[in-house]
């Protein structure tokens, strides 16, 4: 007897090798299904509009709007399709950044692949899910919000703009990307370098390189 599996996943990531192998292990499970895989933020809109998986798995850092963005945009339109943000990066500010524009969970890339499943399985329920050490990380945040981090000290678009700084984008693409004035990008990156205490865009990826915000690989990435 053939069972029909409960949970439709999409994947987003924008290396082909990473969908594969997140593919290969949430189709291992009998009830999940990989229903799509996609390496943009933008294509994560389309096919959520017209599959409307129960979860995707939303890598961060993107080519295009990226997965904050694309978080965002997708939480709002499609509040049924519950997002897990999956990231290199694990520590704030991006956990509080992906569940304030509406992902239901958060995982770090080096997690247990059966800490994968259950999280997919928490998220399609409608559950918060969080690693220990990701709860514990926003927790520490909450208690003293001046320390960690500068880029805890960034909203959400101000964290996005940056986001596209460090990866070399210039104004008029950060602007098509978010949908926003040139001259709106320059007045983000005027409030991102004076609550940051720095005066160029160098400065802004030496920090993002020094609290492994991006690394080497992910710079040279178009």
């Amino acid at each position: 007897m053939i069972t029909k599996k409960a949970i439709k996943v999409l994947i987003v990531d924008d290396h082909g090798l990473i969908r594969s192998g997140l593919k290969t292990l949430l189709d291992s499970a009998e009830d999940i299904e990989v229903i799509g895989d996609v390496g943009t933020g933008e294509d994560a809109i389309e096919f959520t509009k017209e599959h409307q998986p129960n979860v995707i798995v939303m890598d961060i850092r993107m080519p295009g709007i990226g997965g904050l963005e694309a978080t965002r945009k997708i939480a709002h339109a499609f509040p049924e399709s519950r997002i897990l943000a999956l990231s290199s990066c694990d520590e704030e500010p991006f956990p509080s950044a992906l569940l304030e524009v509406g992902a239901t969970g958060f995982l770090g890339k080096g997690r247990s692949d059966a800490e994968m499943l259950t999280a997919v399985r928490a998220v399609a329920s409608g559950q918060q899910y969080l690693s220990l050490e990701t709860a514990q990380a926003i927790e520490e945040r909450m208690r003293a919000p001046e320390g960690g981090s500068p880029f805890n000290t960034l909203s959400i678009k101000e964290l996005q703009v940056a986001l596209m700084l460090i990866g070399g984008k210039k104004n008029k693409h950060i602007a098509d990307k978010m949908y926003i004035e040139p001259k709106t990008v320059s007045t983000y990156r005027s409030r991102i370098y004076k609550k940051m205490l720095i005066t160029t865009d160098v400065e802004l990826t030496l920090l993002a390189l020094r609290h492994g915000i991006v690394d080497d690989i992910q710079l040279a990435e178009e």
